[in-house]
This record gives structure tokens, C-alpha cells and sequence, in this order.
């Protein structure tokens, strides 16, 4: 292939939801043509999947310039800079209209299925990057077809991936046998159905990010509801309780998300949840009635609850890369240069330095996992990092190197210590700038307010939001 047809090909973006979108606006102010691949109906797909679930962002800071730029000529303004969308109004509010400016530079019911170099595996070293990219695409009818790409940007999530309930990142025993009473996702207790499911049930919640808060709080609004009454969760985290335990509180500089905790905060505090710390579930069975009994590695079985929700984190679908020549960090399957700077076992409170296009490159020339992708399993992530990361990444593709390199990030204070489970064996008495200090031995207990401990289970929010 000439070099000149090469030059021709559009810069194929993975995913049509925040970060998707806002790299193909970056690309198309650059003057790069961007080919958006979603697999779902429309755009922001996995986003109003938790739609009912209100971001702890304001709109001021989930809307990305290049593409409110991109939006403006239409006649389209930001809402209220100040107020907090829910999932499905920054889908239907923002990311429908870009899609619809992006026009057929968007393709949905697309699923990407492969990524490779034309002619070339992963082992082959002679002419590939002379070689564009060839992505193997999946449509709804089951036709399978192939597009040419100069580079690719990978920005389809971790939505799909879900962690397990099992403390040792794999399924509990019983787990998958459980898989009708067992969800990895927060409710939507507005809905009918939802509603019936867990209303006067007795639920687990494992986890202790902001899904989890929200999965408390909203059980908790549920129990004293009148239609709610003998709704109960049982709080299960794998380390134990501490003052950070439910983040920031009112010094969170991102005060919805300091709000959120303080919700699951009263949710214990009232009563209507108990809080198991110390317990990693190795089994699920079911007693003699059909409901489910938790067990613990170190032999504790819980009292039998009638449902469990696992919000353990997230982790990145790397399948259909298995042909591309990348660099991971061996924990975080985040790129090696980024993981770093994000790492949980290091970095808390919100400690994240700017990154952009030279961290999230790999030893394949002209791919980029960005957005949540771009975490692996680090949690915390937020809208305005991905931004940043594709602005970055635009201007590198673009051969504007100044622009790339001048990464400016700021993000907001976390105010939530540790992160994904990697505090579980500190050293002895270790105590350090976040506060945390040597695991507890296990207990069972209703929240204490300054209980020390370290801090709870790996959680991925989804970067700007309680779910």
C-alpha cells in the first residue's frame, strides 16, 4: 500500500460513548478522518445502562470542548454547568447529539472483533508498520467485514467486564450456579420489576466504591419506603471499616461523590445495613430454603440472604487485541507507562499524574487504549482525564508533537483512600499520607464512626459517576 492511500484511511475509534466520541471530534478538528465502531444501538450504549444512576461530575466537567465546539453550530448548549446529570441525561443530553453531528463517521450494531496489521501477526516483524491496521468487525445480521485504519484508538470501556463476587478475583465457588440471584450491577429501584426483586429481601452488597454506595444508599431508601419495609443489606468489604472508609465526605472535591458516601454512611448508621468486614467469599451455596449462604476463606459462613450484589471493579475485554504487540503492566493491564501513575498500591486521594499520548503508546506504532480502557483495573477513573488523553493522542496522529506533549491534567481530590483490593496484607503497623493502617481482624459489627482499619474492596466507578 502507497503511502499516500495509507495517509487516506481513517483513525478507527473503539467505541461510541464519552471518550469515543470525544477523540473522533478531537481527530475531526484536527482534520483526520475518525471511524467510530459501536457495538450497541446507540450512542453512550453502556452509559444508559446505568442510566438511572447520577454522575458525581458536573456537566461542566463530562462535556469535552472539541466536541461542544463541534456541537455549537447546531445550536446545541450545555446544560447547567453546576448540575449533575444522571447516565441517561448525559447520553440522550450529549453524547445522541454529537453522535448525530458525527453523523456517518459513527457506525452502530458494529462489533469489533479483531484488530491485527494487514498481512501480518503478531510474530511477523518485516514491513509491519508499513502495513495499516485491518479490524475485524461483527454487524447485527452476522455478516462479518473488515476495516482499513491508519491507527486505532480503543475506548470501549470495561463495562463488560464486571469482577466476580470470589475475594481471590476469580468466580466463588457456586457463583455461576447462583447467576439468577446474583447481579453486578446498581439496581434501578425505580423500576418495577427491580423494585419487586429486592424489596423486604435481605441483600449482600460486596464492594465499597461508589457503586457500592449507591447500591446501599438506594436499598436503604428502599427500606423506608412503604413498599419497602424489611429491606435489609448486609455490607460485605474485604478489609475493614476506617474514617476514609466513605471517602471525603463534605472536604471532597467532588462534592456529589463526597454526598454519595455520606448516603451509605447513614444507610449503616440507621440500620439498615450491617457491615461484615474482613471477608473475601470464597463459596456461594444455598440452604435448604434456596436462599444464599456466603462463606468466607477463612471458614465463616454468613446468615442466608435472598440476593447479592457484587460490584468488585472492572476489568478490560484484551481479547480481540491478541494480535497487536502491546505493553501492559502485569496488574493493572493498564499501558506500562501509565500504570504507575495510577497505581492503587501507590497512588490515593486522587494523586493522578497528567498523562497523555507518550504513556498510553505501546511497541505497536499508532494504537492507544484510552478512556477507562486505558485503567485496567485501576479505579477512580474520570470523564476529564479521557479527554485529555485523546486530545493528546489527536495531536500526535496529527504530527503536532507540541500539542501532545503539553499535557495538563488537574483532577479533583478523591478524598478515598487505597483503591482495588491491593492493601489486603500491609506491612505491621504500616500507616501512610492517606491514613490507612494495618488490616483488622475480622468482624461482623454496625459502623463505628473512626473505626481504623484499611480501607475496602477494589471498585471501578465508571470514572464520573456513582455506577
Amino acid at each position: 500500500m502507497t503511502a499516500s492511500a495509507f495517509s487516506d484511511l481513517p483513525v478507527a475509534v473503539i467505541g461510541a460513548g464519552p471518550i469515543g466520541l470525544a477523540a473522533a471530534a478531537h481527530l475531526a478538528g484536527r482534520g483526520l478522518d475518525p471511524l467510530v465502531l459501536e457495538a450497541g444501538p446507540a450512542a453512550g450504549a453502556a452509559v444508559r445502562e446505568w442510566g438511572h444512576v447520577r454522575l458525581f461530575s458536573p456537566w461542566s466537567e463530562v462535556v469535552d470542548p472539541a466536541a461542544e465546539k463541534l456541537l455549537a453550530p447546531t445550536g446545541w448548549t450545555r446544560p447547567d454547568g453546576a448540575s449533575y446529570p444522571t447516565g441517561g441525561e448525559w447520553a440522550e443530553r450529549y453524547l445522541r447529539p454529537l453522535a448525530a453531528v458525527l453523523d456517518d463517521r459513527v457506525r452502530f450494531r458494529t462489533t469489533v472483533t479483531g484488530v491485527s496489521r494487514a498481512g501480518r501477526d503478531r510474530i511477523v516483524d518485516a514491513g509491519r508498520e508499513d502495513q495499516p491496521f485491518v479490524l475485524h468487525v461483527r454487524y447485527e445480521d452476522g455478516r462479518e467485514g473488515r476495516v482499513a485504519a491508519r491507527a486505532v484508538i480503543d475506548a470501549s470501556g470495561t463495562w463488560s467486564g464486571p469482577g466476580p463476587a470470589g475475594g481471590n478475583g476469580l468466580p466463588a465457588l457456586g457463583e455461576r450456579a447462583a447467576a439468577d440471584r446474583v447481579a453486578y450491577r446498581v439496581p434501578d429501584l425505580a423500576d418495577p420489576a427491580a423494585r419487586a426483586r429486592y424489596a423486604g429481601r435481605r441483600t449482600a452488597v460486596i464492594g465499597s466504591g461508589a457503586s457500592a454506595f449507591t447500591a446501599l444508599a438506594a436499598l436503604a431508601e428502599l427500606a423506608r419506603a412503604r413498599d419497602g419495609a424489611g429491606t435489609r443489606a448486609v455490607w460485605i468489604l474485604r478489609r475493614g471499616l476506617s474514617a476514609t472508609t466513605f471517602g471525603g465526605g463534605s472536604a471532597d472535591q467532588l462534592p456529589a461523590r463526597g454526598a454519595l458516601g455520606l448516603a451509605a454512611k447513614a444507610a449503616v448508621e440507621d440500620g439498615h445495613a450491617d457491615a461484615v468486614t474482613g471477608f473475601r467469599t470464597e463459596a456461594i451455596e444455598r440452604d435448604g430454603s434456596g436462599r444464599l449462604v456466603l462463606v468466607g476463606d477463612d471458614g465463616r459462613r454468613l446468615d442466608a440472604v435472598d440476593e447479592v450484589i457484587a460490584l468488585t471493579g472492572f476489568r478490560p475485554d484484551l481479547s480481540f487485541l491478541s494480535e497487536i504487540r502491546l505493553r501492559l503492566d502485569e496488574r493493572l493491564q493498564a499501558p506500562a507507562a501509565l500504570a504507575p501513575l495510577i497505581d492503587p498500591n501507590v497512588h490515593s486521594c486522587g494523586t493522578v499524574h497528567p498523562h497523555g499520548h507518550a504513556e498510553l503508546s505501546h511497541p505497536e506504532p499508532g494504537i492507544y487504549l484510552a478512556g477507562m480502557k486505558s485503567y485496567g483495573r485501576a479505579p477512580t477513573f474520570l470523564a476529564m482525564t479521557g479527554y485529555e488523553q485523546v486530545r493528546s493522542v489527536a495531536s500526535a496522529l496529527a504530527g503536532d508533537t507540541d500539542a501532545a506533549d503539553r499535557v495538563e491534567l488537574t483532577l479533583p481530590e478523591t478524598g478515598v483512600c487505597g483503591g482495588s483490593g491491593l492493601y489486603d496484607s500491609p506491612e505491621p503497623g504500616r500507616t501512610g499520607a492517606d491514613g490507612c493502617c494495618a488490616a483488622p481482624a475480622p468482624q461482623t459489627l454496625p459502623l463505628i464512626s473512626g473505626s481504623t482499619g484499611s480501607t475496602g474492596s477494589g471498585e471501578t466507578s465508571g470514572g464520573c459517576c456513582g455506577g
